[in-house]
């Protein structure tokens, strides 16, 4: 099955120019979805995973699907302001300006091996935050993966040092 043929494009969303990926076909496809989850565990293999990060939004469609497969625990790591309980910050640069997420004090506990997924790596900024919060809470980042990757941004050069999976390439 080929994964791509699931991925809408959707010109000039959010603004003129910009193509966007579109990934609701995929989860609208029970097949694709499950494909895809097989192929991100394959990249799993021999791993011990105690938690699964998704990164808000997208993130937390697959990174739940994941954590259960893997029988982990699921994380979720959102904008500033949407948990309910105390939380940890990083910030992370933006093209113009900054942004942050946030995550639970709790979530991550010291020798945690943590898989960390979003659907779309572009820049990289809002995954090298991500990498950040869990390594400064004691975690281990075991991998950090994508639905797609958006090649031409460089996302992947923020995250040296990190084991990088994404299923797609554009």
């Amino acid at each position: 099955m080929e994964l791509s043929e699931f991925i809408r494009d959707v010109p000039d969303f959010p603004k003129p120019g910009i193509g966007f990926k579109d990934i609701t076909p995929l989860l609208m496809n029970a097949d694709a979805m499950r494909e895809a989850v097989r192929q991100f565990l394959e990249r799993l293999e021999g791993q011990e995973i105690h938690k699964v990060v998704g990164i808000e939004s997208r993130g937390f469609f697959f990174a739940t699907l994941l954590a259960e497969h893997l029988r982990a625990g699921f994380v979720p790591i959102r904008k500033p302001g949407k948990l309910p309980y105390d939380t940890r910050r990083e910030a992370y640069e933006l093209e113009y300006g900054t942004d942050s997420l946030e995550v639970h004090v709790d979530a991550i506990e010291k020798g945690d091996r943590v898989l960390i997924h979003d659907d779309v790596l572009a820049t990289g900024g809002t995954a090298a935050a991500a990498v950040r919060l869990i390594e400064a809470m004691g975690g281990e980042v075991v991998q950090v993966n994508f639905l797609m990757e958006l090649s031409f941004l460089n996302g992947r050069s923020k995250l040296s040092g990190q084991e990088v999976v994404s299923l797609l390439q554009y």
